[in-house]
Parts: C-alpha cells; structure tokens; sequence
C-alpha cells in the first residue's frame, strides 16, 4: 500500500469523526504491534546493556572518568553521525534499514560480550553499536505514520512513548540486579539477544514498501538529501519553533543527571543514597508516564495543539520550586509534575509529521533526534560542571528559571504560528 498523506484516513481504517481514537484500536494493528514490541525489546536490553558497561568499565579500569567517558559515548554518536545516516531512511526502504541496523547492533554487541575484547575496541564498539540507531530511530520515525494515520500517529505515540518510559524505569531498576545474577558479559549477550529478537518480530510483522518517491523523481546522495531536511527544517518557521520546543528538554532533563549528588543532599538515614539515586531518576519518567496516558486519551487533537505551550512550561516550572529544598516527597512530587507536562512532545511531533513532506520525513526526525541528544548531553554536563561549585538545588532552580522563560517565548510564537495546522487536522477529521 502507497503511503498516504499525514492525518488523511484511508478508506479501510475511516471512522466518524466525533469518535476518539482509543489505545486499544491502535494496538490491534498488526505493524503497529511489531513496532512497538521491536522497540521495546530493543530497550530494555539497551538499559540492561548501559548498566553493564558501566560496571564492567568500571571494574577494568577503577576509574570514575573512564566510566564516564564511555557513557558519554552514548551522547556522541548520534550528535556527529545521526544527521547524515538518517537520510538512509530516506534513500532505501525503512524496513530494509531497520533490519539492517538491528543485525549489525546484535553483531556489535555479541563483540562486546568477548571478555577479551580490549579497552580501546570495547570503546568503539560502543560509539558503533550508538551510532547505529540513528538510522534505525529515523527509519521507524518516518514509518510510524504510514502505519498510523490521522489521529491513531498521535495515540500510538502516547503508547509508545508510556512504553519507552516504563522500560526505562524498569531497566534501570532491575539492572543491578540482573549484573549481579549473569555477569556484565552475560549481560552484553542478552542485549545482542534482544536486537536479534526485534529484528525477526520486524521480519515477520512490517511489510515491504518501497522507498519514498521524491516529487522529483531523482534519487539524490544521502549528503544532498541531509542537507536538503536541514533547509527544510531551519527555513520554515513552524518548523524551527516545533524544533525549539523540542530542544526544551535540555533543561528539564538536567535535574536527573545530577541525581546522585541531589540524593546525598536529601539522605537523612531513612534510605540508602543510592536507593533515593533511584527515586529520583524514576520520577520524571513516570510522571512522564501519567501525562502522555492522559494526553493521548483523554485529550482532543485541537486541545493538544493549543495546549502544547503550557505543557512546556510546566516541564520547567516545578523546578524552579526545588529552591525552597523541601523534603524528598516533596521533590518526588514536583519532578513528576514536571514529567506530566513532558506530554507536550507528543503534540509538538504530531504537529512536525504534519508539516514534513514524507520523502524527507527520515532526515528531519534525525537532524531533531541529533539535537535532542546534544541538548540532553550538554544540559547534563554543564548542570553537573555548575552542581560542583553550586550544589544542586541552585543549579535545578536555575534550569527551571531559564527554561520557563524559553518555553514562555515559544508558548507566544506557537500562538501564531498553530492556525494553520490546527487547520489541517481539522480538515482531516
């Protein structure tokens, strides 16, 4: 089946338009289903995986910093490669590279699994098996609404995005225990497992399409087509507030970097530091959780869209709250809420798959995918520069403050610039 325009029904999946889409209608489709599951597999051996290396770097070396560098590496890869290798997506069938990707991750990661493989290449097997998903990300990205017209785009992404989030929380908490039981190498395994495992439920459950048709007709370089979603992205104004206001996160996912020393600020013996470490960490996500439910069910298209500015602003402004040091409950409560408004990316992604051509969807999502991980990794390494002079409580307040104020300006430019799309959604029903 040709891919249809965003937010237009095709004739087998039309319904009224006063009925609201339901996260049981969209997770009877088949692909969707295959999707989902490819995803979350592949998650929840990546957080089981992070956990590994961490202890295992850790155990080789003895050194903090080179436990740190290669966690960085997570950050890197899709900063300096994600742009250029998402356009794949656009030049070859998505399902074609999806697969691709996950084979060569499951061989890069049974190489980490040799306990013999020295230092330096575990290192760079780490920046490739990172690498590596920028492509796979676009890829399904771009494919999600050919799968998911109209307002189900938006309602599988809720699902999705709940699912990511509990995967999260439930990889980072079982982790310690899994490395405890099999052993980091066993762990690295398991995760190579879980790539093999997407990739067959991709296999059987996504069907072939061929790649996108560009109104061209011309099949240009991968370089021309990155350059071509950079113009796309940054010339048109819609689009570069849509980018902004994903870029957001920067500031409130901050706080969880800075988890740890926040914790030891919050221990009174009542519980370990670590114990807190976790709390906190899990806050966000499944404030995250809470709202992205709410959002995608309960919440009409129009209403997401005119919402989708004061969402923003309360990721940030709970924040500014932690300047007032109250207890541990109290911090749990305000990082959720400010978790709940995190919902707001679920509006700001349906409203750039509206706006994006389908032929250089792929490209786009990864130019974005690329700047929200460097707005995560420079968020977090310049709170955790500021939390060693500051401490943390100041430096949380103070991401709170400057992003409030960042969302409030694109609260304003998205007042004129949502008509049009509003329009269109409209129109859709």
């Amino acid at each position: 089946m040709a891919a249809t325009e965003p937010g237009r029904l095709s004739g087998r999946h039309r319904r009224p338009p006063a009925t609201r889409v339901t996260y049981r209608e969209v997770a009877a489709i088949p692909e969707f289903r295959s999707l989902w599951l490819g995803q979350g597999m592949s998650l929840l051996g990546d957080q089981l995986a992070q956990v590994a290396l961490a202890v295992l770097v850790y155990s080789r070396t003895a050194s903090p910093l080179a436990t740190a560098s290669v966690y960085a590496l997570t950050y890197l890869p899709p900063i300096l490669g994600g742009p250029l290798l998402a356009g794949l997506a656009d030049r070859y069938p998505r399902r074609r590279v999806m697969l691709w990707c996950d084979l060569l991750r499951a061989l890069t990661m049974a190489a980490m699994a040799v306990p013999a493989t020295p230092f330096p290449v575990l290192c760079a097997l780490v920046f490739c098996v990172v690498l590596l998903g920028a492509p796979f990300s676009a890829a399904r990205a771009a494919l999600l609404p050919e799968v998911l017209e109209g307002d189900r785009y938006v309602v599988g992404s809720a699902l999705q995005n709940m699912t990511n989030q509990a995967v999260q929380m439930l990889g980072f908490a079982a982790g310690g225990a899994a490395i405890a039981v099999l052993g980091p190498y066993r762990a690295l395994a398991l995760d190579c497992a879980t790539f093999l495992g997407s990739a067959l439920v991709i296999f059987a459950g996504v069907r072939r399409r061929p790649a996108p048709e560009r109104e061209d007709g011309e099949r240009p370089s991968v370089w021309r087509m990155t350059r071509a979603g950079a113009r796309l992205v940054f010339r048109e104004r819609r689009l570069r507030t849509l980018v902004l206001f994903a870029l957001l996160c920067g500031f409130y996912v901050l706080p969880e970097g800075i988890a740890a020393p926040y914790a030891a600020t919050l221990a009174d013996g009542r519980l370990p530091v670590a114990v807190i470490t976790g709390l906190l960490m899990a806050a966000m996500p499944t404030g995250t959780v809470l709202g992205a439910f709410v959002f995608g069910r309960f919440v009409t298209p129009v209403g997401r869209l005119r919402g989708m500015g004061w969402l923003a602003m309360l990721t940030c402004a709970p924040l500014v709250v932690c300047v007032a040091r109250p207890p541990l409950e109290g911090v749990l409560a305000l990082w959720v809420l400010s978790g709940v408004g995190g919902a707001y990316q679920l509006a700001a992604n349906a409203a750039f798959v509206q706006c994006v051509p389908p032929s250089g969807r792929a490209a786009a999502f990864g130019l974005v995918q690329s700047g929200l991980m460097a707005a995560q990794g420079t968020g977090i390494l310049i709170g955790g520069a500021a939390a060693q002079r500051l401490g943390p409580e100041p430096v949380v307040t103070l991401a709170g403050i400057a992003g409030l104020c960042a969302a409030a300006v694109l609260a304003v430019l998205w007042t004129e610039s949502r008509t049009e799309i509003i329009a269109k959604v409209r129109a859709a029903a």
